[in-house]
This record gives C-alpha cells, structure tokens and sequence, in this order.
C-alpha cells in the first residue's frame, strides 16, 4: 500500500513536472517583455531552480531505479577488482619467471652475456651505419635490433647473417621497383625507382635523395641536365651507362646548391637590376645606330660609283648637292665655310647614340661598386646582430656583395666594345664625306677641272677606305 501510494505520488510529482516547467518558462518570457534586465535575470535564475527542484524530486521519489543503478555499478566494481587480481597474480608469475631466468644465466656463465652484447653492438652497429643507404630500398631488410635485457637466440644470428648477405648481394646488383617519392612540391606519389648498389638511386632522369630515418624518398630539384638525359635513356632501356657520383651524393649535393643563371641575377638584388637594364639599354641603342651606320655606308658606296647625281639618302650627296647649289661669286673661304657647315651638320647622326653607350659602360661598374658596398653593410649588420658563427646569415650580404660587381662588369665590357666599334664606323664615315668634299671643292676651285679619269680614281679610292 505503501509502494502504491509512492509510486502515486512520484506520478503526480512527474505528471505536474512539465506544468511547473511550463510555468517557469511563461514566466522568464513574460519577466522579459515586462521587467528590467535585473528583474529578467532574477526570474532565469528561479526558473532553473525551479527546473533543479522538479528534477531532484522526481530521482529520489524513483528509489528502485536508483537501487538498481547502484548494484549495476557495485557488479562493476567486483569485476574490476577480478581482473586486478588476475593481473596482478600474471605479473608476480612474470617476475618468478625472470628471476629464474636471471639465475640460470648467471649460472651459465659470462659467455652467454659475451655473445648477447657482441651480436647486440654488430646488429646496432649495422643499423646505424646503413640506416641512409640505398641498400634499404626494395627487398633488402636490415636486421632487427636485439633488446637490452633479450636473450640470444639461433633465429638472431641466423637473421644477421641472412641479412648481411643479402646486404653482400644487392650492393652488386641493379633493382627496378616502385615506391613513393617526394617531388619539389612535396607531393608523394608511387614512381618507378632504378637502385645501382649503394650508390645512387634515381626515378624518371631525377637523381633521389639518401632515405631518411622512414626510408622515404624525394627527388633532387637541381639534377645536371646532362646527367638527367643519361639517366632517362638507362631507365628507357636506350642506354647502358649511368651517372656515378664516387663520393657517396656529396659531389651532387654540391651541384644541386649552385644557383642557376637566373637566381644569381635575382640575388644581385634592386642595384643588379638597375645595372642589368641600363646595359639592355645600351646595347640596343648600339645595335640600332650601328644598323643605321651599316645602311649609310652602303648608300655612300652607291654614291661614290655616281658622283656626277648627287642624291639627298646618304650624307656624301646632301654635301655635294649643298656644295653644287653654291654659286660661283663666293670666295673660297666662304665656299669652305660653307663645307665646313655641311659636314658638321652631317656629323651629329653619324655620331648619335655614342655619349650614350660611354657613359653607361662607366656608370655601370660604379653602380656594381654600389652594390657592392650596400651589400657589405648587409653583411656586417648581421655580424653585429647574430655574430659570426653562423655564416649563412651573411651569405645573402656576401653574395649581393659579389654578384652586383659581377653585373656591373659584364655589361660594361661589351658595352665598351659597342662604344668602339661605333666610333671606327662613324669615323671613318665621316672622313670619307670630308675627303670626297674636300676633292670637289679642291676641283672646283682650280682653273682647270680635273679629268674623268682622275675623278673615277679618287672615287674608288674612297670606295675602298669604306671597305
């Protein structure tokens, strides 16, 4: 009777459970419209009490499901302290079994110990000596590290010795397989792998690096484009020779740290790329007046074989024909003042574009000196930062030190050439018109003319000093 009316109450108190959670809730929204935020959190706070209350009366009013839940849990708890027992009762058998072992040993002597720390130091030795070599790629495997308190067995030497053979065996040998190999990017994906001894290993005309403590690979990024050409035939079957680097991968680590021509000009940095385009610069300018002096000379030769047709495309028969529209009534200084004048307006095109090309072939190893100069005040601010132990921290200073001085002289000594080769062409231009301007006036001076015979010499007397 009891039990019922419980139960009767613990119904009642569930079934008004969800009335007074209704309650409080219409209450916290109403005290929300209505109220002030103090007053709103005042009703939050009773409307979870109020939730807290309705639920504690309703687990104690259930008292046979907390009963049960606890001889659920005191079941557990017996359960746990079986199995420590077990396990305890397991480890004490162990350790019997140890000591046992331990005297046994004793007994045997000191050679059992002799031959464990022997075949311990060889397998270890063996491990670490060949933990980064070719020889662990593919099939071979090296042998398993003896423990520190393990004793030896006839499968371990066994082991060693198989391993040491097949070792023995694969250094001679040429192995094709595939494994995952890291590219520049990172990117891992399964690629076919040629393995010469110990020597190298190489997948699609990329040298591989030496596998690291996982045994993984990655291709070099810096692979000789000659070495890479051999070593794509050799995997294609077009080829019989491989490229072999003696010194175990340092000649080609060596190799892959040389920058290429493009990354020694970016570490000249903003003073090798002033330099760089002040010398593209220059030589342009050279090349298109010297394109201009090449056509002039070839119109001065066509006019030197027509010298009675003067022609206004070639400097030579604006000369002449300024020296014809003279009239006779001129003085001869004034008919070679008036010369005088058409040479030297003639002369400024044939000489355009030099002062140019001079003054960038001096201004260039000024600019490499400058950066030459910034790049050592780099370099010596690191060493007050960092000091100098560690000497990549001054490489960057060093290097734009040396490649901006590089920079400077390799774009002023062609461009010194450019600045003479300009200066012959035009100069000798220049006293071809002269001396052929100088003969017409001479003849036109003298009382008597000259001959066509001596006119044709003279002509191909400064055809050939064109030549």
């Amino acid at each position: 009777m009891k039990r019922l009316m419980r139960m009767t109450v613990a119904a009642v108190s569930l079934g008004l459970m969800p009335i007074a959670l209704a309650q409080a809730v219409q209450a916290q929204d109403q005290a929300q419209e209505d109220a002030s935020p103090i007053q709103t959190l005042k009703a939050e706070r009773e409307a979870a009490e109020a939730r807290d209350r309705a639920r504690l009366s309703a687990l104690v009013e259930d008292r046979e499901a907390l009963s049960a839940r606890l001889a659920e849990v005191t079941s557990q708890l017996e359960d746990a302290r079986a199995r420590r027992d077990g396990l305890d009762a397991r480890q004490a058998e162990l350790d019997a079994r140890r000591e046992s072992l331990a005297e046994r040993r004793g007994e045997m002597g000191g050679e059992l110990d002799a031959i464990a720390g022997t075949l311990a130091s060889q397998t270890g030795a063996l491990r670490d000596d060949l933990a980064d070599s070719f020889l662990t790629l593919g099939d071979t495997r090296l042998p398993p590290r003896l423990g520190k308190d393990a004793l030896p067995r006839l499968s371990h030497l066994e082991a060693l010795a198989d391993s040491l053979m097949s070792l023995t065996v694969a250094s001679g040998q040429v192995q094709r397989f595939t494994a995952p190999v890291a590219d520049a990017s990172g990117e891992r994906r399964p690629r076919e792998v040629i393995r010469v001894g110990d020597m190298l290993a190489f997948s699609d005309g990329q040298l591989l690096h030496r596998p690291g403590p996982e045994g993984e690979l990655s291709a070099s990024s810096h692979t000789p484009g000659a070495a890479s050409e051999t070593l794509e035939n050799f995997q294609a079957g077009r080829g019989d020779r491989v490229v072999m680097d003696p010194s175990q991968g340092q000649v080609m680590e060596v190799l892959a740290q040389q920058p290429s021509l493009l990354e020694r000009f970016q570490q000249g940095g903003a003073v090798g790329y002033v330099v760089v385009t002040l010398g593209v610069l220059g030589l342009l300018a050279a090349v298109l007046q010297y394109a201009y002096l090449v056509w002039v000379s070839l119109a001065v030769r066509r006019q030197l074989s027509g010298l009675d047709h003067p022609r206004d495309d070639n400097p030579l028969g604006r000369v002449l024909r300024r020296l014809a529209s003279l009239s006779g009534d001129h003085a001869p200084e004034a008919l070679e003042a008036r010369l005088d004048e058409a040479l030297l307006a003639e002369q400024p095109r044939l000489e355009r574009g030099q002062p140019l090309v001079k003054l960038l072939a001096a201004v260039a190893p000024l600019l490499g000196l400058l950066g030459t100069v910034t790049g050592m005040i780099g370099t010596f601010q690191a060493i007050t930062v960092f000091g100098t132990g560690d000497p990549q921290m001054m490489a960057g200073g060093i290097s734009q030190a040396l490649v901006t001085t590089v920079l400077g002289l390799i774009t002023a000594v062609p461009l010194l050439f450019a600045h003479t080769a300009l200066a012959s062409r035009s100069r000798a231009l220049v006293g071809v018109i002269e001396g052929r301007a100088s003969a017409a006036l001479a003849e036109r001076l003298e009382p008597v003319a000259a001959s066509p015979a001596d006119v044709k010499e003279k002509g191909y007397a400064a055809h050939a000093n064109l030549a």
